[in-house]
């Protein structure tokens, strides 16, 4: 056992899901597909921390109150735990920033305290936390998994089966903003079910890169949740002829090779995570103001 563990998850942007609830958590998430980032989320997790006016959970030095990680700590029995994330990713913007703690926090905790799950369980604890809190469906499954991956089946490890497109691209992405996904999530989602259901479908017959980004375009579209500025957007990058498509659920934009740039945005750019989330090594680091 050690005093504290590091882990890192990649952020995760979905193209197109259908959403399958259930009363039991594990068995409830989403199908789709979606992209998962070389930028994501640094999560260390210390034990029975010295300095108890410290914050449970911190997210790039600040306060802040995550129900998924709480839940993944009490589910792992580490109520004294003190977390600190760190990430260059917007919250509530479509990056699965959440899910990505909610899982950071359970491959920490377990190392720090010693629980010997295994990745499976762990993913599946993290994976409830989510959807019990309300805040995704299926970040953290793909999160885990890494590359472009496709969730062909809800559920946490033991329900739910991935494949992926092989490949890894340059990613461009802009944010204008987040969304919330407790809303579109707890609303009628009958017609963002049946759109995603025919993005999958369509992916399965053909998955490239670009197959992937034309049916998360028509998601959009078809389920009624895209949003003006990444209307405005895809049709830019589509005006020079590229393509582009919305991150869901954000009002934020995302793109393969340079289609954003060559339509005048300034993006940020990262590459494919093609492995999943893992832990730091035990001499990690965070920087010196979350310390």
């Amino acid at each position: 056992m050690t005093d504290e563990a590091a882990a890192f998850v990649p952020g995760h942007v979905t193209g197109f899901f259908s959403a399958h609830p259930d009363e039991d958590p594990s068995v409830a998430g989403s199908r789709g597909a979606g992209i998962t980032l070389s930028h994501g989320v640094d999560v260390r997790v210390e034990r029975a921390a010295a300095d108890g006016d410290a914050p449970a959970v911190a997210l790039n030095g600040r306060s802040i109150a995550v129900d998924a990680v709480t839940r993944v700590l009490d589910a792992l029995d580490a109520p004294d735990a003190r977390v600190e994330a760190e990430t260059s990713l917007p919250l509530g913007a479509g990056f699965g920033v959440s899910g990505a703690m909610a899982l950071g926090t359970a491959y920490a905790a377990n190392a720090a305290y010693d629980r010997r799950r295994s990745e499976n369980d762990l993913v599946a604890v993290a994976h409830r936390a989510e959807v019990e809190a309300g805040t995704g469906l299926g970040d953290v499954v793909a999160q885990a998994r890494g590359g472009l991956p496709i969730r062909l089946d809800p559920g946490a490890p033991g329900h739910g089966r991935l494949d992926g497109v092989p490949e890894s691209p340059r990613v461009e992405y802009v944010s204008f903003g987040p969304l919330s996904t407790e809303e579109v999530l707890a609303g009628d989602t009958n017609a963002l079910t049946a759109a995603g259901e025919r993005a999958l479908a369509d992916l399965r017959e053909d998955p490239t890169p670009e197959r992937l980004v034309s049916l998360s375009r028509r998601f959009a579209r078809e389920a009624d949740l895209l949003t003006d500025r990444v209307a405005d957007a895809i049709a830019a990058a589509r005006a020079e002829g590229g393509d582009a498509a919305m991150a869901m659920l954000g009002d934020t934009v995302f793109a393969f090779g340079r289609d954003l740039s060559a339509a005048g945005y300034e993006p940020e750019v990262c590459s494919v995570h093609s492995a999943g989330a893992t832990l730091r090594p035990a001499d990690w680091g965070v920087p010196e103001r979350t310390r």
